[in-house]
């Protein structure tokens, strides 16, 4: 926990990485995380396995299950659902080795991604579900349902 700022009433299980990270109230750090740069907000909970990078932000009682990886440039807003193997990428054409290159993602309140999908830089908008699976290419509308490869509008959510 090397240079971070841990909110009070945050557990953090042994064999985590923390570096340079500012962690919010009340959060739950699973074992074997890694974090480094990032910011996590109040109530939020980190899986095992689960890797936030530098430059990266996730809101406010965001759940982030295990095997996800949220990379630099990614900001998740408050409520989010990340899901086991969920993935974020940010060098559209890797490896290009130039962080001036990375693009971003932006995930909006109460939005939730399924198991094991792929995110390219994009925005999502507030209360969306991407579903297991789904590669995102394109931005995602507010309350929109997307699955597929490459994902599309199926639905939306009430």
């Amino acid at each position: 926990m090397r240079d971070s700022q841990i909110g009070d009433g945050t557990s953090v299980a042994p064999y985590s990485s923390i570096v340079d990270a500012r962690i919010g109230l009340d959060c739950r750090i699973w074992r074997y995380v890694n974090l480094y740069g990032c910011e996590l907000g109040d109530e939020t909970m980190v899986g095992s396995f689960v890797e936030v990078q530098d430059d990266a932000v996730v809101g406010d009682r965001c759940r982030l299950q295990t095997h996800a990886f949220v990379c630099s440039n990614v900001e998740v807003g408050d409520g989010v659902f990340v899901s086991h193997g969920a993935k974020f990428i940010n060098d559209r054409y890797p490896p290009s080795g130039d962080t001036e290159e990375w693009e971003s993602t932006i995930v909006g309140d109460g939005a939730a991604i399924g198991t094991n999908a792929t995110l390219l830089p994009v925005s999502v908008g507030e209360n969306a579900l991407v579903g297991a699976g789904a590669v995102v290419v394109r931005d995602v509308p507010a309350n929109a349902i997307v699955a597929g490869n490459p994902a599309e509008i199926i639905g939306y959510r009430d």
